[in-house]
């Protein structure tokens, strides 16, 4: 039997296998809706045997968002947009989750493919916060720091955000503090230089995750998982590390969070990341095995093989991918054939099971 597919249970919900879509910008919303382009790209996957969707990062505020292009979920509207697709997931027996982001510093931008990358005022655009006025480098402007009621404001919207995911119909939630967005900008030190209580130590600099976190799984139903991605590294000298990592996911586990989506880097371009197949692998073997919580294994995972090996070895719970799915949403079909697994094909696609 193969181990990537088999279930995996986590509160209430049921993983039929463990491999899962990897949440991908789309740059295709309007004011934060949810447009036919989602419908296509999420159900497609939804089609192709997928033990869960994670939905792309969604501002939690309008200025949250890391595009003028990109989801957000602050309002009744976008919810109401969403539950067609999660309809449609589910009705191909298939979990679908979502991630709630704040991009911070790195926000304000216009879709990749555009010929500029700022968008201005007159575009859409918006004046960036950050833990400390600190740019990112670059193309990015100095965001303005942001203030202690401030930071309340934005521990209230995930959780309203949450509110309304679930009023969507998801069957979880994901609190993205990884990839140098807001909440990884808070842990890191490269990015945090505040003096208050939201800066400084350890225990300063996890404040607002952990006070997000705690405030999401009061609002949000006992049986809906609660996962967060982090950057277990920052792959810098003086930077967040996969030591502060395990403290952190400890921590985590403890107000109620059930799994860690482990990536790595995003809070500076010139981290020398050793990008290589599987390379963020052992970030998700120690965090599962020191801090005692499941994990999510991510980065450079393309083949069946690589992925039932880290789910049979005891590296990670899960994997997600993200490029291969872009490459071939029915990924999952494919590899249950070459591991001699059982998954279940639409019937309007059993023609192509032979």
């Amino acid at each position: 039997m193969s181990d990537l597919f088999s279930h995996l249970s986590l509160r209430g919900v049921d993983f039929h296998n463990r491999i899962w879509v990897s949440p991908m910008c789309q740059y295709s919303a309007i004011d934060g809706v949810a447009t036919q382009w989602h419908d296509v790209h999420i159900g497609s996957f939804a089609t192709g045997g997928t033990g869960m969707i994670m939905m792309e990062a969604t501002g939690v505020v309008p200025e949250g968002r890391i595009s003028t292009a990109c989801l957000g979920l602050w309002n009744d509207k976008q919810a109401e947009r969403l539950r067609p697709i999660v309809d449609f997931a589910h009705s191909m027996g298939t979990i679908i989750g979502i991630q709630l982001a704040h991009a911070g510093r790195k926000g304000s931008c216009l879709p990749p493919w555009s010929d500029h990358p700022m968008a201005s005022k007159e575009e859409g655009g918006w004046e960036c916060v950050a833990p400390s006025a600190i740019s990112f480098g670059g193309k990015y402007p100095v965001p303005r720091a942001l203030s202690i009621p401030e930071i309340r404001e934005l521990v209230v919207a995930f959780a309203q955000s949450a509110q309304l995911a679930v009023k969507a119909g998801f069957d979880l939630v994901e609190i993205h503090a990884a990839h140098g967005y807001l909440i990884h900008q808070f842990l890191s030190p490269i990015s945090n230089q505040r003096s208050d209580v939201y800066g400084g130590s350890f225990e300063n600099r996890t404040r607002f995750i952990l006070e997000i976190a705690k405030e999401v799984r009061t609002v949000i139903p006992d049986s809906m998982p609660l996962f967060v991605r982090i950057s277990a590294s920052d792959w810098l000298k003086d930077g967040w590390t996969i030591t502060e990592s395990v403290e952190l996911c400890k921590l985590l586990k403890d107000v109620g969070v059930d799994l860690i989506d482990v990536s790595s880097g995003g809070t500076s371009s010139g981290a020398p990341v050793p990008v290589a197949p599987g390379y963020q692998v052992p970030f998700a073997e120690r965090i599962r095995i020191e801090a005692k919580i499941p994990t999510c294994a991510v980065g450079l995972i393309t083949e069946s093989k690589q992925a039932e090996e880290i789910i049979r070895s005891g590296k990670a719970d899960a994997v997600m991918m993200a490029r291969e799915f872009l490459r071939n949403p029915r990924w999952p079909l494919q590899a249950a054939k070459e591991l001699n697994a059982d998954v279940k094909w639409p019937n309007q696609l059993l023609r192509g099971k032979g």
